[in-house]
């Protein structure tokens, strides 16, 4: 598999290519499915219908890695949180306000069909193929736990400095969640995971290095101490400066980087031979045209002689055309095939 390989730190050119939230909204056999599930949740929980989508841009496009279709929030779920999606206005849960009220012992049996779906989908893929599982980050999952809610998390930003104490209760739990719940991907079939930090970025200094490199570090040590030789990447967006410190105190095989990273900054700040994976902005995708074509073309001369996963710097919209997506295979393939 080109992404193992690439994981390993060995350069691979033509890079392998997966693109962050390929499954989703802007493919219209997506939306189909989606609307026949009848709500978000009920899509994600549904093992049949999970497997489809997540299979759906492999065989449209011929990704390198298929990425297993689900969402951050299913661990808080699993763990007893109330969790709803609302049309057009995203995650919904009740602001928790005591950690006693979750229950780790259950939560195996909640996120039970999500295991299924990683089997399913395993063994519906061509073997060249690599399956991500994935989990959100203790301090990303934290957030929605703690507001309720995306949009800035003022709640736990507050908490983060007037109740320490219950910020740093929850982080232990999911952690620990988080180590089983990407264990159980690992058994039923994932080649390699994912933690997707989505709001490092909005930590100070100290409170990155104990709220998200701590917990990442944790759950790194673990997964590797029971499966020697696993890949795990990072995904610490907007990290700023503090990347390379993520890099090297983390135990990371890869790191994720978002579109507002300056690459060659990134590879100053890390360990050498870091592999790095992303970079692209998602609006040039949008854009399309000669734009993406150039930046495209920029980013793989950036990266060729380096260890590179070729992908965003963050999700796919939704308002992206399908055939963009094609267009920016099509650049690669052909790019590679005469470089």
């Amino acid at each position: 598999m080109k992404l193992l390989k690439v994981l390993q730190g060995e350069p691979v050119w033509p890079p392998p290519v997966w693109l962050m939230r390929q499954a989703g909204r802007y493919l219209p056999e997506y939306r189909a499915l989606r609307e026949q599930a009848g709500d978000f949740l009920s899509l994600c929980l549904n093992p049949e219908f999970a497997t489809e989508v997540t299979l759906q841009p492999i065989r449209r496009y011929g990704f390198d890695a298929a990425i297993l279709f689900s969402d951050i929030l299913i661990l808080p779920m699993a763990l007893g949180q109330g969790l709803s999606f609302a049309q057009g206005e995203g995650p919904v849960l009740p602001p928790l306000g005591d950690v006693a009220v979750l229950d780790s012992a259950s939560a195996p049996g909640r996120y039970a069909p999500v295991l299924e779906t990683v089997r399913l989908v395993r063994a519906a893929l061509p073997a060249e193929t690599a399956l991500i599982g994935f989990a959100g980050g203790p301090a990303t999952v934290a957030c929605y736990m703690l507001d309720g809610k995306g949009g800035g998390f003022p709640r736990t930003r507050v908490l983060a400095y007037e109740n320490p104490g219950f910020v740093a209760a929850l982080l232990d739990i999911l952690a620990e969640a988080t180590i089983a719940y990407l264990q159980a991907q690992l058994d039923a079939g994932a080649d390699c995971v994912m933690l997707f930090e989505s709001w490092a970025g909005i930590f100070p200094p100290e409170q990155f290095r104990s709220f998200v490199i701590a917990p990442t570090r944790r759950i790194v040590a673990a997964l590797k101490t029971k499966n020697p030789g696993v890949k795990i990447i990072g995904f610490p967006r907007l990290s700023g400066l503090l990347i390379g410190e993520y890099a090297r105190t983390t135990g990371v095989d890869a790191v994720g980087l978002d579109s507002v990273t300056d690459l060659p900054a990134a590879v100053a700040a890390c360990p050498d031979g870091m592999v790095f994976q992303g970079n692209l902005d998602p609006l040039v995708l949008k854009v399309g045209g000669p734009a993406l074509d150039e930046a495209v073309l920029r980013l793989l001369g950036q990266c060729r002689g380096r260890p590179h996963i070729f992908n965003l710097g963050h999700g796919i919209t939704p308002d992206v055309p399908p055939e963009h997506v094609m267009r920016l295979m099509n650049v690669i393939r052909d790019a590679c095939s005469v470089s």
